[in-house]
């Protein structure tokens, strides 16, 4: 389930925002399990998936800021 870091920043951001979409529907799935009551087969699996939210967070914020900057970091 885990998706590497450089998978993600191969993807383009419309993926990555499609991605997002489908990540929140599982957690969606797994947070309506846990209120009935129904003990999940990987509890870990909700963690994973908030991270790898975050982590696509973190390289749309990134691409953002870069195109922002008009090609990243500058040397003095």
């Amino acid at each position: 389930m885990g998706t590497r870091t450089k998978e993600l920043r191969r993807m383009s951001e419309s993926e990555l925002s499609s991605r997002v979409g489908e990540i929140n529907k599982e957690l969606m799935k797994l947070y309506s399990q846990v209120s009935t009551g129904t003990v999940l087969k990987k509890p870990m699996q909700v963690r994973e998936l908030k991270r790898n939210v975050a982590r696509i967070n973190t390289i749309l914020q990134e691409r953002k800021s870069q195109s922002s900057t008009d090609g990243g970091i500058r040397k003095a």
